[in-house]
């Protein structure tokens, strides 16, 4: 029975996706948001995202429906602009995004050392690795398959073409690459925001959340410098994307303590747009 629902999720996303196709970026995006704000409790449940940002405990200056209609908007826009992913890397669509701080993808890249690029399920996250691989530096991105197997067929072609073109999938013959690649002095890139099983429980927004140990390990095995990086949508349809200088983390460090830090820094880029990070992972989930 999942598989005939995951089939059909799979068709209406690649009769959505025809769609966006033939009515352009900026209708398409718009497009998502309504499909998103009036349709994306569905799929994700808003109880979950409002449960979410109070234990979070942080403040917002809208109402929760607003907050919460401003997040599912985003995962349609997000959604519907995965056709033109491949217009943003043949830069058809450039002048919809900005970098700040690329003086520091300059250094990374004449540096020739592997760094951390560290990150978080912004509006629009896919771009941001993409872009660090236009600029020329050798990348591995490090994703998580869905669970829609027809989709995630598609998703990753899409990665594979436009964003990354070395994809590594989580679990452990991930962690293998992983290795393999830092050896060849390929940089990675990873989301450190979602909920892991194999994990440790650090604080993260005053509550004890479960958190990942890759970005520590590599930092202790390697002494890789890490790389917050960051997007935010502006405009509706614009992108500004900041890469921060190389921070030098000290390999004495615990992995405890290194991603208690890591964990500090998501922190400060949530608080930039809290409506703008994917609030349904349940990262306090007992």
């Amino acid at each position: 029975m999942k598989k005939i629902i995951y089939f059909v999720e799979f068709l209406l996303v690649k009769f959505l996706f025809i769609i966006c196709k033939f009515i352009g970026y900026k209708s398409a995006s718009n497009l998502g948001f309504f499909i998103g704000k009036n349709f994306g409790n569905f799929f994700r449940k808003k109880k979950s995202i409002i449960e979410n940002l109070h234990k979070s405990k942080i403040t917002i200056n809208i109402s929760d429906n607003q907050f919460v209609d401003n997040i599912l908007g985003n995962y349609g826009r997000i959604l519907t602009e995965y056709p033109f992913l491949k217009d943003f890397r043949n830069n058809k669509l450039e002048q919809f995004i900005k970098i700040d701080g690329v003086e520091n993808l300059d250094n990374i890249k004449n540096n020739k050392r592997p760094v951390v690029f560290i990150s978080g399920h912004f509006n629009n996250f896919e771009l941001m690795a993409m872009q660090i691989e236009k600029y020329g530096i050798n990348l591995a991105a490090i994703y998580r398959p869905l669970n829609n197997i027809f989709l995630n067929k598609t998703m990753e072609q899409i990665r594979n073409k436009y964003i990354c073109k070395n994809q590594i999938k989580k679990g452990r013959s991930g962690t293998r690459q992983i290795l393999e690649n830092l050896k060849k002095g390929n940089s990675i890139a990873l989301m450190i925001d979602q909920r892991v099983t194999q994990g440790i429980k650090i604080d993260f927004f005053g509550n004890l959340a479960s958190t990942t140990t890759i970005p520590a390990q590599i930092i202790k095995k390697y002494q890789c410098n890490l790389v917050p990086i960051y997007i935010e949508r502006l405009e509706k349809y614009n992108f500004k994307m900041y890469v921060s200088q190389p921070i030098v983390i000290n390999a004495e460090k615990s992995q405890e303590e290194i991603s208690k830090h890591l964990n500090k820094i998501l922190e400060k880029m949530i608080l930039k747009n809290p409506d703008q990070w994917i609030w349904t992972h349940n990262r306090w989930k007992k």
